[in-house]
């Protein structure tokens, strides 16, 4: 089964999606892994960073984006032909392994999910709607998903800034969230408010802590223009304070041209300019990322079995 891998911050531009899609690029192209990109995000710009925008009008035309997945999750009766592997986009940006369930700009109706959720709880005589609706959200993604988990050995999930249905879903449905950061004072905010809502999910959703879920994979820095190195330190100091060295990747993504001169190839930067320094860093931090993985695969079974000898006892 694949792991599940979202990528999360509350605050938007902190570079959510270069990482994602680079990360998921180099899982593919370098490490021989199958990839899937899942697109959160109304922006789309984990889809366009995959796709010009003339493949993503025609297959947008063709209904064949995740919002029509999420829709037959909401209307279910309205029994639409497309599945996720007829939607499902391979070998994107000329790289096998590498697949993309493209986003949408409208990717969900509140009032439609409000409203069938409201029915199902009249139906099921449930009176507490709060219990309905976080039911639905912590299923929905990993319901979507769950026919081509068994294809991939990654799925990397760009979300949406903020909170908003998707954005929990998503987390809900993941084995590991990173969360990418910039040394600046917003983003570390970001970082510490995602930290309390996913703290708060897992007491929701009575989540045990030793289970392959909702685990923390590390905080990316990605650097910004302009700093000052005593600021810059300043900022790294907090997170330090609140987080382990274990839980703070050593890879840091340079500030880097390139890496928006990307965005207008519709390309990640790892395959427009390889040798550049933003690219030699993703490509270290993949690489880091994977020793990361193995390191919680090996801990994860060992708890495993450390429990299955227990009931033995």
């Amino acid at each position: 089964m694949g792991l599940l891998i979202a990528t999360v911050n509350m605050k938007g531009g902190v570079g959510k999606t270069t990482l994602s899609v680079n990360l998921a690029t180099c899982l593919a192209r370098y490490h021989g892994k199958r990839v899937l990109v899942v697109d959160l995000d109304t922006q789309i710009s984990a889809t366009l960073s995959l796709m010009p925008p003339h493949d993503f009008a025609k297959i947008r035309k063709e209904r064949r984006t995740l919002s029509t997945l999420i829709y037959k999750a909401v209307k279910p009766e309205a029994k639409l032909p497309l599945t996720i592997q007829d939607i499902i986009c391979r070998y994107v940006a000329t790289v096998k392994g590498l697949d993309l369930l493209p986003g949408d700009i409208d990717l969900y109706d509140e009032f439609l999910v409000s409203e069938m959720l409201h029915q199902r709880a009249v139906k099921e005589g449930q009176q507490d709607f709060v219990k309905v609706w976080n039911e639905f959200e912590k299923v929905l993604i990993k319901n979507v998903l769950e026919p081509v988990i068994n294809e991939y050995d990654y799925i990397i999930m760009d979300c949406a800034p903020g909170y908003n249905l998707l954005t929990r879903s998503g987390i809900m449905a993941s084995n590991f969230y990173l969360l990418p950061a910039r040394p600046e004072p917003l983003s570390i905010v970001g970082i510490q408010l995602l930290e309390r809502r996913i703290a708060k999910l897992k007491e929701i959703h009575n989540i045990d802590n030793n289970a392959l879920t909702l685990k923390l994979l590390g905080i990316v820095f990605i650097m910004s223009g302009g700093l000052l190195g005593r600021y810059y330190q300043q900022v790294i100091q907090r997170v330090n304070e609140d987080f382990t060295p274990s839980q703070i990747f050593k890879t840091r993504i340079p500030l880097d041209v390139n890496v928006s001169k990307a965005v207008d190839s519709f390309m990640p930067v790892v395959l427009t300019t390889p040798n550049s320094s933003g690219s030699k860093a993703l490509i270290k931090l993949t690489e880091e990322c994977l020793y990361k993985l193995q390191s919680f695969g090996s801990l994860y079974e060992a708890s495993k079995t450390k429990m299955n000898l227990s009931k033995l006892e």
